[in-house]
């Protein structure tokens, strides 16, 4: 029972690691600029500020602020559902994901001037919630909207297994660690690709398909959880 929970867990983080890349790819396309991590966003918005252009770097630091604000409201929200243990949290937290998602995709077919601003916040709040809300997978703390602190740990995980002198015997298992960061990794990498190739092809509709992919999350959450219980 414990090992299908695990497994149930490490797949649900590998979907939301897909909506990661997704998201965050097909909002540079569509904005020009990153929505689901703040290094990247947080130069463009210094760039913006040396060349005087005060609108791009607003938008690049909306980015960056609202990211940051989903973390904590993530937080506070699992907290206060957390006091009902019926309450199904995951799908709670993906729904409000995908209720801003779509809030995005109309704030860009609307006339407003601001549009685009808008869609950043939506998209870039979205991410922060789904950074903030699924933090651990496993036992071991991951990231499912940016690379970085995911190939960092991958890597020092690998060199103090492998790069002492002594050797313990266990060191031949398979780390469970490995599976869960390369699986986090590649469908990133995988939802990126498909995130900026939808909207290439179908225009700003494209940001569309990350909500359908958090809604085969839940939907395939909520199966192999029943299954678990059978």
């Amino acid at each position: 029972m414990n090992r299908h929970a695990g497994s149930v867990n490490e797949w649900l983080y590998f979907g939301l690691a897909l909506v990661g890349g997704y998201g965050d790819a097909a909002g540079f396309v569509i904005a020009k600029t990153f929505t689901g991590h703040i290094t990247g966003s947080l130069v463009l918005a210094t760039i913006g500020v040396a060349a005087h252009d005060w609108r791009v770097a607003l938008g690049h630091a909306s980015a960056v602020i609202f990211f940051l604000t989903g973390i904590p409201i993530s937080v506070l929200m699992d907290r206060a559902l957390a006091v009902r243990s019926s309450w199904p949290l995951i799908q709670t937290f993906m729904s409000i994901e995908i209720l801003l998602i779509l809030a995005s995709y109309l704030a860009l077919l609307s006339h407003t001037a601001w549009r685009t601003e808008i869609f950043v916040v939506c998209v870039a709040l979205a991410l922060g919630l789904q950074n903030g809300a699924f933090r651990r997978a496993g036992g071991t703390s991951v990231h499912t909207t940016y690379l970085t602190g995911t190939i960092t740990s991958l890597i020092s995980t690998q060199m103090e297994r492998f790069g002492s002198a002594a050797i313990p015997a266990p060191v031949t298992a398979p780390d469970p660690k490995l599976k869960i960061f390369c699986g986090i990794w590649i469908a990133f990498v995988l939802g990126g690709g498909a995130g900026a190739a939808s909207v290439f092809h179908f225009g700003e509709v494209g940001i569309i398909g990350a909500a359908l992919i958090l809604l085969a999350v839940i939907v395939g959450n909520s199966i192999a959880a029943r299954r678990s219980l059978q």
